[in-house]
């Protein structure tokens, strides 16, 4: 019940920011009728290109391995960030967003908060150079000395003050779940959301990250319109393990259908190891087979 009275709230707005989003992501350059016709986007984080290859050699390994996009990190020099979207634009695989990291534990020293909250700001602005549509944040971490009732109120109360500077720039702080003890349950995650009040704070949804105690399809059907974008990674409960997409526990076929459900539009992002041309080829092949984009 709680789950359908938050998606009925919410509704209109999530509507609207996905729609933006939706639009966003197709202004790579002139766009085919198929092209248009398409909902999901596969990309990758620039960390998994080698890390010898100059850019404009990242970018063209990507597009030749099948990828569309690259979830880039914030660059400090304006000029460099400009050159940097415009080369992975013009290759055909655009810098869609950017993974700022984590907030640390707001228990931290104040100096330490300060240049936290000044980086997200540095990186807000440079998504918005860069063309990206969303800077991807981990909002704190509980621990034995920072309360979980404190990591709520204090996480929500910078990423409000943050929200204003994020509407300025037309780029949704994308808050994602991962193994920071917070925000434990899809329920919870929607209500977070939802207390921003604000179409630029969305979720930023990590398949894998779920998968120990939870199932994503089932955090996908809570969230719905509230996720934005999506990384793609799998785990195996048996092993307690990290896996190449396909080879987890991830029930890839009811991620499809949940997704199709809630009428996700985006970019999906792989975040695996780094690899050579042959491993990454193989990798947007599994999720063209895992997702159904053939």
């Amino acid at each position: 019940m709680l789950d359908k009275q938050m998606g009925r709230r919410s509704f209109l707005k999530y509507s609207a920011a996905a729609a933006m989003g939706v639009t966003l992501a197709g202004t790579s350059g002139a766009a085919t009728t198929a092209e248009k016709n398409k909902k999901w986007y596969k990309a990758l984080k620039i960390g998994m290109l080698p890390k010898e290859l100059p850019d404009a050699e990242k970018f063209k390994l990507a597009k030749r391995c099948g990828f569309e996009g690259i979830d880039g990190i914030p660059v400090s020099d304006r000029s460099r960030a400009e050159k940097q979207a415009e080369l992975a634009r013009n290759i055909g695989v655009p810098i869609h967003g950017l993974v700022y990291g984590w907030w640390p534990p707001f228990d931290a020293k104040a100096e330490v908060i300060k240049k936290s909250l000044e980086e997200m700001e540095k990186a807000l602005r440079c998504a918005n150079v860069m063309g990206a549509t969303t800077v991807l944040l981990v909002p704190t971490k509980v621990t034995e000395t920072f309360r979980y009732a404190d990591a709520y109120e204090q996480s929500q109360k910078h990423i409000r003050r943050l929200l204003p500077l994020a509407k300025e720039m037309g780029v949704i702080i994308a808050v994602e779940n991962v193994w920071n003890k917070f925000l434990l349950s899809p329920l919870e995650f929607a209500r977070y959301i939802d207390e921003l009040e604000s179409p630029y704070a969305r979720a930023y949804f990590d398949t894998g990250n779920v998968i120990i105690d939870g199932y994503a399809q089932d955090w996908i059907r809570t969230l719905g319109k509230r996720i934005v974008k999506l990384d793609l990674k799998d785990f195996r409960r048996k092993d307690y393990k990290w896996t190449n997409l396909g080879d987890g526990d991830v029930n890839w076929p009811e991620v499809c259908q949940s997704l199709n459900e809630v009428g996700f539009e985006g970019y999906m992002t792989a975040e695996l190891a780094s690899g050579d041309e042959a491993y990454l080829s193989d990798l947007a092949k599994r999720i063209d087979r895992l997702m159904n984009l053939n």
